[in-house]
């Protein structure tokens, strides 16, 4: 009689413990995800891939996050992240660092890309392979001071003289018509532009600003939000930088699946370029650091000391506020 009571009150109890934990995972499953946005920096392209994995691959919602990845429109997504209108989005070290100074408190919470890959792209016919040979030529931009500052400093090295440029504003002209029409080189991503030159079997040289300068080694794109989301709702800023480094290390260990979901995203874009692109910027996004995301202080000092040389910045960056890790996977 007392084994039967024994074995009754066995089976109860677990029975009791398994309904507890189906309830438990009812109400889990139940919970309702949360709805943020992230504001791109441009159209959709390989420095958004991980975002895209992130969202195709279930990560996002893994999270607890219902994620809508958006184009900035005319209002771009620093403005959009700083009005709190959008919680996260794609930005620039440089644009960061402009805003703070101006008392908007836009941060910097992961490093897409480790170190800048971005220079002055012309074609192979216009010989200008170094700073020294932009005296005579034509820079077509987008207006910003920063792209004078950084020809001039480029200049500067090789004593050549930045007065000799013309600078003229190409808007939204891309690149390879620019260059047939009416400038002689450009600023540009080589993992987007200069891969799509080799696409096209067009010959251009590149003049890395890494090259000149360690200085201007800065991080470009980031991921942003703002100080208010910070201090409001850090589990969201948790989940949504745990969620997007789970999506750039699996383009980092697959560019060919990660090329895949992002055309299907993007179904705009160029497959081959999308692919080739995909594969040369895979190995960049962590590089040498020791995890995706990671961004160093002296980094945002350094490139805000250059910023504030070339006089544009009106004081000096508090670079501790502008940028953190604390919401990386690993930290």
């Amino acid at each position: 009689m007392k084994k039967w009571l024994v074995l009754l009150l066995s089976v109860l109890l677990v029975t009791g413990c398994s309904s507890k934990k189906e309830t438990e995972n009812t109400k889990e499953k139940k919970q309702p995800l949360k709805k943020v946005s992230v504001v791109l920096d441009w159209t959709p392209n390989t420095n958004h891939t991980g975002l895209y994995v992130a969202k195709e691959k279930g990560f996002f919602k893994k999270e607890g996050l219902d994620v809508d990845i958006i184009m900035p429109g005319e209002t771009g997504a620093d403005q959009l992240v700083a009005s709190g209108k959008a919680q996260f989005g794609v930005g620039y070290q440089e644009a960061i660092t402009q805003a703070r100074i101006q008392g908007v408190p836009l941060v910097s919470i992961a490093a897409v890309i480790q170190h800048n890959t971005s220079g002055f792209a012309s074609p192979a016919g216009k010989q200008i392979q170094s700073p020294k040979d932009f005296e005579g030529k034509t820079y077509g931009g987008w207006g910003s001071p920063v792209e004078k500052s950084v020809i001039t400093s480029l200049m500067k090295k090789e004593n050549a003289d930045a007065n000799k440029v013309k600078i003229v504003n190409m808007g939204d002209t891309d690149f390879f018509t620019a260059v047939k029409r009416d400038i002689d080189f450009a600023w540009i991503y080589y993992g987007w532009t200069g891969v799509e030159a080799e696409l096209r079997n067009e010959k251009i040289n590149m003049v890395y600003l890494t090259d000149y300068s360690d200085k201007l080694d800065y991080y470009t794109p980031v991921l942003e939000t703002n100080e208010k989301m910070i201090e409001e709702n850090p589990e969201t800023v948790k989940a949504f930088v745990n969620a997007a480094a789970k999506g750039y290390e699996f383009a980092i260990k697959n560019p060919d699946q990660a090329a895949d979901i992002l055309i299907k995203a993007a179904p705009d874009l160029d497959p081959k370029l999308v692919k080739k692109s995909q594969e040369w910027l895979s190995p960049k996004y962590q590089d040498d650091a020791k995890e995706w995301g990671i961004q160093k202080q002296e980094i945002w000092e350094n490139y805000a000391q250059w910023m504030y040389e070339n006089k544009l910045l009106d004081k000096k960056l508090d670079a501790k506020k502008a940028f953190t890790n604390e919401f990386l996977p690993k930290q």
